[in-house]
């Protein structure tokens, strides 16, 4: 959804990626230095409710989940292992982010946040897995109205804009990323469906009927 942003966003990381490229660092590197960042920045002020400072820790962070592209495409260094290493991180990265508002909510006695901050989490989760599922089957699940981008989107900004002051917003923020995270599950799971009984109705696939 929030792809038409890439083009700018390349602009910007691509002159970084060139001066990485003339050094030892590898995109691997900047991956899991970019998570570990990002997870001490949520792990350490979330908790304690310093939310805006979290908030702009992680979003500066969130950048470096490009910046490993950018790097891996200039040195051409493209991997399996490193598409692996960086959807994982990207996950570590979520627990992260979830996690530390989750304790914060509770610290606070805001149990129904609470509850809503990890099925944020939970959500999130199962839309990437499916889409990771589906792929390892041979299907198709590239839909879907909140992906991470969306979510670190709307996550950390109503994260942010809460720790400005802006009333309601953290609460409207984490329903709306629930809400929406629930409906893109939905989404894939129904595209994966589609999809096998496509391949299933179709001889030339020489898929077997599974009745899905």
């Amino acid at each position: 959804m929030l792809n038409f942003l890439r083009p700018a966003l390349a602009r910007v990381l691509n002159p970084v990626g060139q001066a990485l490229a003339r050094t030892p660092v590898t995109p691997n590197m900047v991956t899991v230095a970019g998570t570990a960042g990002l997870s001490a920045c949520a792990l350490s002020l979330f908790p304690i409710g310093e939310t805006f400072p979290g908030a702009l820790g992680c979003t500066v962070f969130v950048l470096t989940d490009m910046l490993d592209g950018t790097l891996a495409r200039i040195k051409g260094t493209h991997s399996l292992w490193g598409q692996f290493l960086d959807s994982t991180m990207d996950r570590i990265a979520d627990a992260a982010i979830f996690g530390g508002l989750t304790i914060w909510f509770i610290r606070a006695g805001d149990l129904t946040m609470a509850i809503v901050t990890l099925f944020c989490l939970a959500c999130g989760f199962c839309v990437s897995y499916v889409k990771a599922r589906a792929e390892g089957v041979g299907l198709r699940a590239d839909v879907g109205l909140v992906e991470r981008p969306e979510r670190m989107l709307i996550s950390l900004t109503s994260v942010g804009l809460s720790g400005l002051g802006v009333p309601y917003i953290m609460p409207v923020g984490l329903w709306a990323l629930a809400a929406g995270s629930l409906f893109t599950l939905g989404q894939r799971m129904r595209a994966v469906r589609a999809d096998a009984n496509r391949k299933a109705a179709d001889p030339a696939t020489g898929a077997r009927k599974a009745g899905v």
